[in-house]
């Protein structure tokens, strides 16, 4: 079954020129892109993301730290996207992170940590409605999307 997740690339990865790097690790696995902005969050949304860790040590900072420069929303869809998303972002921290993914490859922080992701389908649903509107979303099929999700007998 086909599901979406949204991904966020934050302000450290355009910054420090990652945007192309990012969002071709997504695509070389096999994800179709169906919306994408470069916005400049508000805390008020920020504060909206994050709720659930409203209280944790590094909840005002990574509000603070989100809302202060632009980031890029995406909404990625395949079948499994949300562990397929989380496999290819890596651990949370940066020096953590396993080789090969994205925060292995590009980051050592444990704070600026390049991208966030929906962890559950329950949180895809929220937060892909904090960012876009239906009409936003562009459903369409790709070519050769029978060999990018051949499943094994």
């Amino acid at each position: 079954m086909k599901e979406r997740t949204l991904i966020i690339i934050k302000p450290d990865a355009i910054y420090r020129h990652l945007l192309g790097n990012i969002i071709n690790r997504f695509e070389r696995k096999g994800l179709k892109l169906v919306a994408a902005k470069l916005i400049k969050i508000t805390e008020d949304l920020t504060h909206e993301l994050y709720s659930e860790h409203q209280g944790k040590p590094f909840y005002e900072p990574i509000v603070k730290y989100l809302s202060s420069e632009p980031i890029f929303v995406m909404i990625w869809e395949a079948e499994r996207a949300i562990d397929v998303a989380r496999k290819l972002i890596g651990a949370t921290f940066g020096y953590e992170a396993q080789a090969g993914t994205i925060r292995g490859d590009l980051s050592y922080s444990g704070r600026y940590n390049l991208v966030h992701g929906s962890d559950s389908p329950e949180s895809a649903e929220r937060e892909i409605k904090l960012f876009f509107k239906p009409d936003e979303i562009i459903d369409y099929q790709f070519p050769d999307a029978d060999w990018l999700n051949i499943k094994a007998n």
